[in-house]
């Protein structure tokens, strides 16, 4: 889909890309061989299916900047290709170029699989005008409540939303974060391929 001037591009599960002058992947699982090669890559956590190495080096090339938790960085060290690893936890902003990323707080409030503790991230993008959340594995949180201003800045919102249920929020969980967030579009992830 393009939204001025800028293609958002599912991937399958929670994976995306985002391009204008750059490109831009978040968690990309199970992707094809040939995707154009990335320069930011963002990461929410280090589970399998959002840090996965065989994926990461389909799309890695000289001076990718890899951002991801303290988690990735044994996976990220492994590639022979020279990347720019950068650890991040919730609350730190980025500023490269023209494109901005801060990193917000993902994890689940009734279940184990994605405890607080372990500081992985959702990541907010904001370029051309337009402000992408990806929200990583998380349930509602009460954080999210800070993101209903985004909207209210006249710019395009798109909330990227798991709706997988065991790990992450379910369909009704993601629809309630949706209308507390009030973005232009949410579009469902962290389900099927």
């Amino acid at each position: 889909m393009k939204i001025n001037g800028l293609e958002l591009k599912w991937l399958g599960h929670s994976g995306f890309q985002i391009k204008n002058s750059k490109v831009i992947y978040i968690d990309p699982y199970n992707i094809k061989d040939d995707l154009e090669k990335a320069d930011i890559i963002l990461i929410t956590h280090s589970h399998y299916d959002h840090c996965s190495f065989a994926d990461l080096d389909k799309i890695i090339k000289e001076g990718t900047r890899v951002i991801a938790p303290a988690d990735c960085q044994s996976t990220i060290a492994k590639f022979k290709t020279h990347v720019k690893m950068e650890i991040v936890e919730p609350g730190q902003e980025l500023e490269l170029g023209d494109i901005k990323i801060s990193t917000f707080p993902s994890y689940n409030i009734d279940k184990h699989f994605h405890p607080r503790n372990e500081s992985w991230v959702g990541y907010i993008v904001k370029m051309e005008g337009i402000t992408i959340y990806h929200s990583g594995d998380t349930d509602i949180i009460p954080e999210m409540q800070k993101l209903t201003g985004y909207k209210q800045q006249g710019k395009e919102f798109i909330a990227l939303l798991p709706v997988g249920g065991r790990f992450t929020m379910n369909a009704e969980e993601a629809s309630e974060a949706a209308n507390t967030i009030k973005p232009t579009l949410a579009i469902p992830m962290h389900w099927g391929n």
